[in-house]
């Protein structure tokens, strides 16, 4: 029997297994459904309900990128935010001629709730068909008899929320009794406000339309108990969708609205003249909407958390569970039975797979594959039935069992490899034979210096230095790491290749050992760019959340032809690129600084990427060790990225201004740079230039001057 040195004791039971084959796999292929089979019935045990813990978070990921419920045209969403709360600058005759204005000055939210009765004048008296009220109005105010009169005038086109308080014994807040007698939520215009989470991670999916009150105390539901209506059931009913309400008192999971659909409106436009005529036509957009009047304002604290979002607005998740019932969205988990049975025939396609094709990369394409054709069949479930299929824990029946039936073959496979190793051993030398079987195709090993033409990218960050003063040593390697471990990984989806680090910068060539010609490689540099500053901008956030300090990062990208070699002494090589556009490239990130850019591109790789990127002009540079200068640009965003389409537009006033500024018209740049600065009027580039063009118009630049700034120092 041969023995391996490297299995060392295994080796015999790695030949045993090797003479029983179907028998190792039918184990390893029972071995691994059964984990996934006791997970379900054991959600509690930490390692074995792992995949049916995942399968929430894979519901989660369909309901943020497959279909979205389609939001009503009619539904609108006018928010208490912050502008509502303070309130823009007002003048006197402006607050002396509507009521609402004196009233909302005259004291901090919450107003007197005569605020609300003049609301409801004005939308129902702008045809509006239902006004929906996400407040709870429990506690006596000024203005109650006017809101009363309002509500009894406006009975069929108003509702207002109450709330379960379930952690007090299950109190209800109502409308007081001046605004709704008793008893309340008997009413047709008051429905409870109530969202139930998951318990397991506190994010709300699913939406009760109606509640009884032995249900909300954890009791059996009995013929005889009293029923109470949600807000969005009582608003579907007023308008005349009952029937799409749900009849039963479970929860149910709703298809969401796409992110920012119900986008919140400030409350103050609707009482200020200029902004009810500009904004709503004098009341006609008001005309058949249904109108969801709540708090927008982060201070109020409605917020719910949702797999779409951490902060989608209480009034907003209302809209949502009513868009859902009017279109019939709701959806399906997949039965128990039905869910293990797709487990069970999961380990079995495994077994199928390995114990008869024989062909390691087969399999391996045929399990991704399959798991594709699973994937897309979840999705296109969940987008054309609402069905949420079970995936998780079925992929990893399928997956666990064929990734290591697949082990166990390799591992056969690996014994005879090293029994050809050690014969080989016999007469070549071990370090050759590594050599041969592991790097067959090493690149750099014969690479001697050839010049070939490339888009060099350096990074660097922006304050680093002043953080390295004053951070933890550790924190500090923590931080820089995973900003580097972001970068690179960008680096390389896009093709790139790192060639090293130099502290905390980055230096990254296109076109070195694998061309994809000279237009693709800039263009991919140039995606790589865009998608560091993305990244830098989310490590930023994730920074600052933690209490650390963000940082900047300045990006030098130049195209050019450069000598490619392996670099360095006879005891340490550098595969690497040399020449001035590598020098150029360097240049141009350390100028990131002067200008206030984040990126500066040399004129060369500008030229190839200027079909996918938008562009704009920076200055005429001559930076130390040239003599010739060169024109340098910055990305303004990729033409696939959402770029303000107004910024767009200003940058060719821009553009035309620089030009001017170039040909020495200083009167006519200082006008168009003006012009551009009225709408942004933060703009560094804009503002440089404008001050140096107010200063060439007093005193001009001698004949000699062609707008080029000269760099003496790296």
């Amino acid at each position: 029997m041969f023995k391996s040195p490297e299995l060392g004791i295994f080796a015999p039971y790695m030949h045993w297994l090797g003479r029983h084959r179907l028998l190792a796999l039918t184990l390893i292929c029972f071995f691994w459904t059964g984990v996934i089979f006791l997970g379900h019935f054991f959600p509690a045990a930490p390692f074995l309900s792992a995949p049916w813990r995942g399968e929430q978070s894979f519901e989660d990921l369909l309901r943020r990128e497959g279909r979205k419920t389609v939001p009503p045209s009619d539904f609108v969403f006018l928010g208490v935010d912050q502008s509502t709360l303070q309130l823009p600058p007002l003048t006197a005759e402006e607050v002396a001629g509507s009521r609402a204005f004196q009233l909302m000055t005259e004291r901090p939210f919450p107003w007197s709730r005569e605020v609300w009765a003049l609301l409801l004048d004005r939308l129902v008296g702008a045809g509006a068909r239902l006004v929906i009220f996400d407040f709870l109005f429990n506690p006596p105010n000024n203005g109650d008899p006017a809101f009363h009169a309002a509500l009894d005038r406006y009975h069929d086109k108003v509702v207002l929320g109450a709330n379960f308080d379930v952690e007090n014994a299950v109190q209800a807040v109502t409308p007081n009794e001046a605004l709704i007698p008793a008893p309340q939520l008997q009413d047709d215009r008051v429905g409870f406000v109530n969202f139930w989470p998951d318990a397991t991670d506190g994010k709300t999916r699913a939406v009760n339309y109606r509640v009884t009150d032995r249900q909300l105390a954890g009791l059996p539901s009995h013929p005889s108990e009293e029923v109470y209506q949600s807000l969005s059931a009582r608003a579907l009913t007023k308008f005349g969708h009952g029937n799409d309400v749900p009849s039963d008192f479970s929860g149910h999971m709703i298809r969401f609205t796409a992110p920012g659909e119900f986008e919140p409106r400030p409350l103050y436009e609707v009482f200020d003249p200029k902004l009810w005529h500009a904004n709503y036509a004098d009341g006609a957009f008001f005309k058949d909407k249904i109108v969801m009047v709540g708090p927008s304002a982060q201070v109020l604290h409605d917020l719910v958390d949702t797999p779409l979002s951490t902060t989608t607005l209480g009034p907003g998740l209302h809209l949502q569970a009513m868009a859902a019932a009017l279109g019939h969205e709701f959806l399906q988990a997949t039965p128990p039975k039905i869910g293990l049975a797709l487990v069970s025939a999961a380990g079995l396609i495994a077994w199928l797979l390995v114990a008869f094709v024989r062909r390691p990369l087969l399999c391996l394409g045929a399990l991704v594959f399959i798991t594709a054709a699973y994937l897309g069949t979840a999705r296109l479930l969940y987008d054309k039935t609402g069905l949420l299929l079970l995936t998780v824990p079925v992929l990893c029946a399928l997956l666990l069992s064929g990734s290591f039936s697949l082990g166990f073959e390799y591992a056969l496979e690996r014994l005879e490899k090293l029994r050809t190793r050690r014969t080989l051993e016999r007469y070549v030398s071990r370090n050759l034979v590594r050599e041969i079987l592991e790097n067959p195709d090493s690149y750099y090993s014969s690479l001697r210096g050839v010049r070939v033409p490339v888009t060099i990218l350096f990074s660097d960050l922006i304050g680093f230095t002043t953080l390295a003063e004053k951070a933890d040593p550790e924190a500090l390697v923590t931080q820089l790491n995973e900003h580097l471990s972001r970068m690179t990984s960008v680096i390389f989806s896009n093709g790139g290749t790192l060639d090293k680090f130099i502290g905390d910068a980055i230096m990254a060539v296109w076109g070195n050992v694998r061309s994809l010609g000279v237009a693709q490689d800039a263009k991919n540099c140039a995606r790589a760019a865009l998608a560091m500053r993305r990244e830098l901008r989310q490590l930023n956030e994730k920074w600052r959340g933690e209490g650390r300090m963000g940082l900047g990062m300045g990006v030098g990208i130049n195209q050019g032809e450069v000598i490619v070699g392996n670099i360095g002494s006879h005891e340490r090589m550098d595969p690497t690129v040399i020449g001035d556009s590598v020098n150029l490239a360097s240049r141009l990130e350390g100028l990131t600084r002067v200008y206030g850019v984040d990126i500066l591109v040399g004129r060369s790789a500008a030229e190839l990427v200027r079909d996918e990127v938008y562009l704009r002009s920076v200055a005429r540079v001559q930076v130390k060790g040239k003599i010739k200068p060169a024109d340098v640009f910055t990305f303004v965003g990729g033409r696939d990225e959402k770029v303000d389409p107004e910024l767009v537009k200003w940058l060719e006033t821009y553009e035309e201004a620089l030009e001017k500024f170039r040909a020495r018209d200083f009167t006519e740049a200082k006008i168009l740079f003006s012009r551009f600065l009225e709408f942004y009027p933060d703009d560094p580039l804009a503002k440089m230039y404008l001050e140096r063009t107010l200063e060439y118009e007093q005193t001009p630049p001698d004949e000699a001057w062609e707008a080029v700034e000269v760099f003496e120092k790296k």
